[in-house]
């Protein structure tokens, strides 16, 4: 079983090779082949026992991966997404030039997304971590238009930032506990009595993981990538590669902050805010992928709520970390289906303006199903698995506000929950009615005339995990249940008290509020206000964007004003500038005794002159050795003659070669042409090899290079 657990994470990678030097039919066939691969291993772990893996002394601290329930499940949704975009990826880039390098790198991710949930510790969880990032950032520059490249350059920003800080508080973890390893985590941080210098590793590793799960303060990336990538990337982006930042968070939470208050306060409160933020800005959205983007983001404080409710409840936290599970793997399947909508949608309309899109769908029945089903599960309507994991969500605060005596802050929290789910409804009626419901003054009637919208790959890529949604929902207690039985024990969560009636009166009432909220909002601010005369009207203000208001000026202009400020205090200024003044001339006075001087300037030259010589006298001692040689030990090899040819290796496969020239009709003059010029080939590259192996430069060549990777194993392997 180790070796499958290695396949897992390292045969994508190997296989991105073949991936971007094949063409046509071979590079699909390729990606396809690794994707289902991956997919069927993960299936097969998936009644295998938990068990550890590691490769020592790679990186210094080793390579550890772990299989345990969680990351059993998780292999397979990240799997099964890829699989899915890699139906979809041959006829959306029909449209959109040469997919090698985006099948290269594709392959090289996931790879290392599975190798950041497969991690057994945070320090191999983070080179993977790093490795995905910088390998996604291609995803998003893609297309090569101005909004790709600003989109990018944010992305790699935020995650090289992300990715520092996170390494920061991993050496503040290393240094405080002694390791990173994840099951180890608690029981040494109980013992520690520098809880604020946890606090701070933890602080910095939440930021790291947090900006690639697009968490507030740290979403700025998020929607404004997802518009830019091609489709199939954004629906890995939001289902999966958000998830690890997931990931991460969940690791110390989990762990190292397992039952700790101060910790579940901080996380509950970024949940809150990025899930009703994110709902916010889809509302106003009126771009597909944007307005699917800023629902991914909503989402993720969903999630969020979850795992900070896990920390107050503290042995309590059963229904928090169900929750929180299921709506992690529903939100994978939800994103994968809608995104792959909307990149059927695009390369049939090239647009992704809603005004543009309007009637699109109207006339395409498997479209309309398949979304229609993304659109009930993540708006968690009853029957469909949304509905299943939201439920949990909210008995979890429920729990959190009975737990803390009713808290104030606490029932706020729920009722935001609420609120976001029926902003979830609003946003998502409004995408569903304008593609399907909707009817384009212009042109609809050039819609309806195209039958053939997507080939058979592509509608399959959509309806797999369109079907998955109410065969899950429908029978939680059969499906749902077993899996969050099966995958919690990552979150070590306490004794379920009693099972939970997911279609009693109280848990429909929750949804049924939802369901009343949304229906006002769509009416009351959708059709009023952001539409007018039948189109949508973006009314978001431009302005209000943290990324120009906040991030770009401090990084491009405060910070290095306020460092050139204190830097200024040891440079040109009236305490400290003449004195480096009076410095730098001392310094060229003294080098002036040895310089251009009439003391000192005869015996400079002979000096000069002297090693001049010296240095040629060893340069044509060298040169004479070299010559040596080529006379005596590494002299050329004269040509073979005729007699020799016959038994040469080379000039058999080259007489082959000539029968077959003859017999073709295609025989050159001379005889034995193919024949002979193998035996000059091959005899011109011996002698230029053994010309530079016997040259004493080349040998020194070697010798430095030897050196240098001997240095480099001690102090980056060994140490």
């Amino acid at each position: 079983m180790n070796i499958l657990i290695l396949s897992l994470v390292f045969l994508p990678m190997i296989g991105a090779l073949p991936a971007y030097f094949s063409k046509n039919r071979l590079q699909k066939f390729c990606c396809f082949f690794f994707a289902a691969v991956s997919l069927g291993i993960s299936a097969a772990l998936l009644f295998s026992e938990n068990m550890t893996v590691e490769l020592p002394e790679i990186c210094s601290l080793g390579l550890r991966f772990e299989l345990d329930g969680f990351r059993k499940v998780y292999a397979v949704v990240i799997s099964f997404a890829w699989l899915m975009t890699f139906l979809l990826s041959p006829e959306y880039f029909a449209h959109h030039g040469d997919p090698s390098r985006y099948y290269f790198f594709n392959l090289l991710t996931l790879g290392a997304t599975l190798g950041v949930f497969l991690a057994a510790d945070l320090s191999t969880a983070f080179i993977f971590f790093e490795i995905m990032s910088f390998t996604s950032f291609t995803w998003v520059i893609h297309e090569e238009t101005d909004g790709a490249v600003r989109a990018a350059n944010t992305y790699l920003a935020v995650a090289v930032i992300g990715g520092l800080v996170a390494l920061m508080g991993l050496f503040l973890l290393h240094h405080e506990l002694g390791t990173t390893e994840i099951s180890g985590l608690y029981a040494l941080a109980q013992k520690s009595p520098n809880k604020p210098t946890l606090f701070a590793a933890g602080c910095c590793i939440l930021f790291g993981f947090g900006a690639k799960a697009g968490m507030f303060p740290l979403h700025i990336w998020l929607p404004k990538a997802h518009p830019v990538a091609p489709a199939p990337a954004s629906a890995l982006l939001s289902g999966v590669l958000t998830k690890s930042g997931i990931w991460g968070i969940l690791a110390i939470s989990a762990n190292l902050f397992r039952e700790d208050p101060a910790w579940g306060t901080l996380i509950l409160a970024l949940g809150t805010v990025t899930m009703v933020l994110g709902a916010l800005l889809a509302l106003f959205s009126v771009d597909l992928k944007r307005t699917l983007a800023c629902s991914s983001m909503s989402q993720i404080g969903f999630i969020l709520v979850g795992i900070g409710c896990l920390c107050l409840l503290g042995e309590e936290n059963a229904l928090a970390a169900r929750g929180a599970l299921l709506h992690m793997m529903n939100h994978s399947i939800f994103k994968t289906v809608l995104f792959a909508c909307a990149g059927i949608v695009y390369m049939n309309a090239h647009t992704l303006d809603l005004n543009e899109l309007r009637g699109f769908g109207r006339k395409k029945p498997l479209l309309r199903i398949c979304f229609l089903s993304g659109a009930l599960g993540i708006g968690g309507i009853p029957l469909f698995s949304g509905y299943v994991s939201k439920t949990l969500l909210h008995e979890g605060i429920v729990e959190t506000a009975h737990a803390f005596g009713g808290a104030f802050l606490l029932h706020l929290v729920e009722w935001l929950f609420l609120i976001s789910g029926g902003m979830t409804l609003a946003y998502m009626t409004k995408l569903f009615v304008a593609l399907f419901v909707d009817r384009n003054p212009e042109k609809q009637a050039e819609g309806e005339e195209k039958p053939a919208y997507a080939k058979f790959p592509a509608i399959l890529s959509i309806l797999c995990p369109a079907v998955l949604i109410p065969v899950l929902g429908a029978c939680p207690g059969f499906t749902m249940d077993r899996i969050a039985d099966l995958g919690t024990d990552f979150f070590h969560p306490g004794e379920l008290a009693h099972a939970v009636s997911y279609f009693s009166l109280e848990n429909l009432k929750g949804a049924l509020i939802s369901l009343m909220i949304g229906a006002v909002l769509y009416f009351g601010l959708i059709r009023c206000l952001l539409m007018k005369e039948g189109r949508y009207l973006d009314r978001w203000n431009k302005k209000i964007d943290l990324e120009d208001i906040l991030y770009r000026p401090l990084i491009l202009r405060w910070l290095p004003g306020i460092f050139g400020a204190i830097a200024s205090v040891f440079g040109e200024n009236r305490v400290t500038g003449p004195f480096c003044r009076a410095c730098f001339r001392f310094i060229s006075s003294a080098g002036a005794l040895f310089g251009e001087n009439k003391a000192t300037e005869p015996a400079a030259k002979a000096v000069f002159r002297t090693g001049t010589i010296a240095t040629r006298g060893v340069g044509d001692l060298l040169d004479a050795s070299v010559f040596a040689l080529r006379k005596t030990a590494f002299r050329d090899s004269p040509p073979p003659s005729d007699e020799k040819l016959a038994e040469h290796y080379y000039f058999r496969i080259g007489d082959r070669i000539d029968r077959l020239a003859v017999k073709s009709g295609k025989e050159r003059k001379g005889g034995h042409h193919y024949a002979r010029l193998f035996v000059r080939v091959h005899t011109t590259l011996l002698n230029t090899f053994r010309a530079i192996t016997g040259n004493l430069s080349f040998a020194l060549l070697m010798l430095i290079a030897a050196i240098v990777l001997v240095f480099l194993y001690i102090f980056v392997v060994r140490n």
